[in-house]
């Protein structure tokens, strides 16, 4: 199922470098820049996180000694949280950057596009921080214009149950929660 999943990534990852490309004048990401790591609660598949700790493996010891402290780090904030959405740093951050960034999840990859979700327009978090797509986005009025706006929902759920993915590369996903619900570690 990894290799397909694999296969799959590498089919999803050329249509993002076309939406990437198509919305360029809007996105401000560049090496280094990890907002969009450093706050949420980034929903991952079954799937995605055998696929992501399969990549984890092969890292030198420090770096997964780094991300194991980071993980029990986070449980245990989240084991004291009283509030109704944990929001985190995502584990694999290291240094501003993706440890495992070729095996990153479909959140990840999606980060920074605007896209149409049920007739929504769905902006990037940074946009409130005046980088992507804040030149076409009105906080006043709420207003968003954008030319060759995404159509195409990008939410995990929907891209790992989409027809490519289930149908050509026989995917089956598996439940989705946010990624730090998949580590067990005792506290």
């Amino acid at each position: 199922m990894l290799k397909r999943y694999e296969s799959f990534l590498e089919s999803f990852d050329k249509k993002l470098e076309e939406y990437f490309n198509n919305q360029n004048q809007y996105i401000k990401c560049k090496n280094g820049c990890s907002l969009c790591c450093e706050i949420g609660e980034y929903p991952f598949s079954r799937l995605e996180a055998e696929y992501i700790m399969n990549a984890f493996v092969k890292l030198d010891k420090a770096t997964k000694d780094k991300i194991r402290q980071n993980i029990f780090e986070l449980k245990t904030a989240k084991s004291e949280f009283k509030g109704e959405r944990f929001l985190y740093k995502c584990p694999f951050l290291i240094d501003k950057k993706c440890s495992l960034y070729k095996s990153r999840g479909i959140v990840c990859r999606v980060h920074g596009l605007a896209y149409l979700n049920n007739g929504i327009v769905n902006l990037p978090e940074c946009t409130n921080l005046g980088l992507n797509y804040s030149g076409c986005f009105n906080s006043q009025t709420k207003e968003v214009k954008i030319e060759n706006l995404i159509e195409k929902n990008l939410n995990t759920d929907k891209i790992l149950r989409s027809k490519l993915a289930t149908e050509d590369y026989e995917l089956e996903c598996g439940e989705i929660r946010p990624l730090i619900d998949w580590f067990n570690v005792d506290i």
